[in-house]
């Protein structure tokens, strides 16, 4: 990127006064492209994520169809989980589905807190293609999952809507909750930071599931931990997100973020 040239999400990030409202989508690098399509024929998610050029090419195909102004990272929310430890398969048409779930403290105590550069290489060397690539006044957003949503995938073992064996662990073992929460921020501070090491020029907080909290619960069980995350981050615009947070989105502002 060549000095002095700032993307404009990361201008508008910082509340600095732009010349028009920056765009992007979400899963932007996903169903709707022809090269996407193509390339999933072929190989799957993971499989994507694990080879950079072609991981930067499904990345970036999006900015160059439709000429918004990031690219988000192609990645999942559970690549960083693999390297701490957890068996992950991405089942088409139901999500993540891990093997063995999180249930004891014992199983959270197994759990790793891995170097992004050891577990997640590839992902790195993706940013460092994509921010090669792109025009300087277009971003690359790098994202972590939130900690409230991979903790329930973690503990319920698949996709779920209701979060009751995730609500019961939250209430009945607040030890095996609050040491999972523990390693997970832990986690994503590390992962975040060196996508913007990479080259991230905004890095993203993914809770998108936390709209299944009461404002309490997300108080009490959630807030602490994304807060820890946001407050490691100096020096890089970050996003808030969650899905059915109209309740919440005055904690989720005091948790962190740029832009909610």
């Amino acid at each position: 990127m060549p000095t002095g040239a700032v993307p404009l999400l990361v201008r508008a990030a910082q509340r600095q006064t732009v010349d028009h409202t920056p765009v992007w989508f979400m899963r932007q690098a996903g169903r709707t492209l022809p090269g996407y399509r193509e390339i999933r024929k072929r190989f799957s998610l993971f499989e994507v994520c694990r080879q950079p050029e072609l991981c930067a090419q499904v990345t970036l195909e999006p900015v160059d169809a439709h000429g918004v102004d990031a690219a988000v990272m192609f990645a999942d929310i559970m690549l960083p989980v693999l390297g701490m430890g957890v068996d992950v398969e991405l089942v088409e048409s139901v999500g993540p589905v891990v093997a063995e779930p999180v249930e004891s403290a014992e199983d959270v105590a197994r759990l790793r807190i891995p170097e992004p550069e050891e577990s997640v290489p590839f992902v790195l060397e993706t940013i460092r293609l994509v921010r090669g690539e792109l025009p300087a006044e277009k971003a690359v957003i790098g994202f972590a999952g939130g900690p409230f949503t991979v903790a329930g995938y973690l503990i319920e073992g698949k996709p779920t809507r209701d979060f009751l064996r995730t609500k019961r662990c939250m209430y009945g073992a607040p030890d095996v909750w609050h040491g999972l929460m523990d390693k997970l921020a832990d986690t994503f501070v590390l992962y975040l930071q060196a996508q913007a090491r990479a080259g991230a020029d905004v890095v993203q907080l993914f809770d998108s599931w936390v709209g299944a909290l009461s404002v309490d619960d997300y108080r009490e069980f959630v807030a602490p931990y994304s807060a820890r995350i946001f407050g490691a981050l100096d020096g890089v615009p970050t996003i808030h997100f969650g899905t059915g947070t109209a309740h919440l989105l005055a904690d989720l502002a005091g948790a962190g973020g740029d832009v909610i």
